[in-house]
């Protein structure tokens, strides 16, 4: 069992140091997206300086504690973003995937070892650089309620991402375009993730219908961890308690996701390809 996990570690490494190096070599490409979080920070910033206007709080939070969410999220969307959706439908529509359903490891961990390269790159270029950025030009105070909380959320959404992502790509051994599917994804996900408004202010239903769905635990969850304070449907959690109901999710979505690629497997070799 040990050398199997270990086996596992050295591939993951191994793949993430390549993805590393190969995505550095465009470092530019990504640090062109440093831009999005300030641009977007701002944005948040007037339209809810405005809304707030002479209000102490809205929905149970400040002004000051709306801030610092937006610019939580901006910061957590640098450190979960995923692709694997978009390059799995890719290799499955071209042909390409059959090499790698030859390869000795599944493609479901070296899709989530590319991930790690990726984020890792993107931590340095991205991550670094707009933190930088709220903290001595906008003068936001980014210190989380409790690192280690935080930390542990943004790693469990790291994880929720990539298994939500990996299963709409893996739709596409069923059906020949998956594009549609993962712009619908991608529209319902920006909403009610949290990513443009907190998830306080939809409709109370709207809110617990949120804890059967696995948007919140991209987005919402890990940046009202980094609050120190969680609550929806009026229900109010402790930071704990939210990250035990996150990383539960989490094992719920990698369950589904076994589930899948075990189906996908077989419909891969079904057709003969």
């Amino acid at each position: 069992m040990f050398n199997v996990i270990k086996t596992r570690i050295d591939i993951i490494k191994a793949v993430a140091f390549v993805t590393f190096k190969e995505w550095g070599a465009y470092r530019t490409h990504s640090m062109v997206s440093i831009f999005v979080g300030p641009v977007y920070f701002i944005v948040q910033y007037f339209i809810w300086t405005s809304v707030y206007g002479d209000a102490q709080s809205i929905n149970g939070m400040e002004l000051s504690q709306m801030i610092r969410y937006f610019g939580a999220t901006a910061l957590i969307g640098y450190l979960t973003m995923d692709f694997a959706d978009w390059n799995l439908d890719m290799l499955i529509r071209t042909g390409k995937f059959l090499t790698y359903s030859l390869r000795p490891m599944d493609h479901r961990l070296f899709a989530f070892s590319q991930k790690a390269g990726h984020r890792i790159l993107g931590f340095i270029v991205e991550f670094i650089p707009c933190i930088l950025i709220f903290t001595l030009l906008f003068r936001i105070d980014m210190r989380p309620a409790c690192i280690g909380w935080t930390i542990l959320s943004i790693v469990l959404a790291y994880l929720m991402n990539f298994l939500v992502h990996y299963c709409l790509g893996m739709a596409s051994f069923w059906i020949v375009q998956t594009g549609g599917l993962r712009a619908v994804y991608a529209f319902i996900s920006s909403i009610f993730s949290g990513m443009f408004i907190p998830l306080v202010f939809f409709p109370k239903t709207l809110q617990i219908v949120q804890f059967f769905l696995p948007f919140q635990y991209t987005s919402y969850v890990p940046a009202m961890v980094f609050l120190g304070q969680y609550s929806l449907g009026d229900i109010h959690i402790s930071i704990p308690s939210i990250a035990g109901i996150q990383a539960a999710a989490v094992l719920i979505m990698f369950l589904i996701s076994e589930l899948m690629y075990k189906a996908a497997m077989r419909q891969f070799t079904a057709v003969g390809a």
